[in-house]
């Protein structure tokens, strides 16, 4: 069974349907690369899946280990190369505010969200920055 369905919109923009639930997510061209960078790029959404696919892990984590986890937030900056155009690099900030673990349980989730699904599907080319911040 199909996943998603994605519909071009003109003007380098696509309209990406998930199929179980209707949401939707609008793609642009970004402004380097002949678009009008109003929405994610397919390439943006790449670089921010890997971060959410982090917090979902880390969530799964917590709940399957009763471990109260309430707030988390990812900064995702993507670098691009050329020749050919790709996505070169990802830096991902996590910052849990109010965050009371232990060392030891830091190092575990640190560990579960380093394996998530995304992290094991991007290529190795990709330089990949992570810094964790418990505040």
């Amino acid at each position: 069974m199909a996943t998603s369905k994605v519909e071009y919109l003109g003007e380098l923009r696509t309209k990406c349907t998930h199929l179980k639930s209707n949401t939707e997510i609008i793609t642009d061209a970004p402004l380097d690369n002949h678009g009008k960078g109003e929405a994610f790029s397919p390439t943006d959404l790449l670089a921010t899946s890997y971060a959410s696919c982090m917090i979902t892990i880390i969530g799964i984590y917590c709940n399957n280990h009763n471990i109260d986890f309430n707030a988390c937030e990812a900064t995702v900056e993507k670098k691009m190369l050329s020749h050919p155009r790709r996505v070169g690099g990802i830096d991902i900030i996590l910052r849990f505010p109010d965050c009371t673990w232990d060392k030891d349980l830091k190092a575990k989730i640190i560990k579960a969200a380093e394996n998530c699904p995304v992290a094991h599907s991007i290529h190795p080319d990709i330089e990949v920055n992570i810094s964790y911040h418990f505040d």
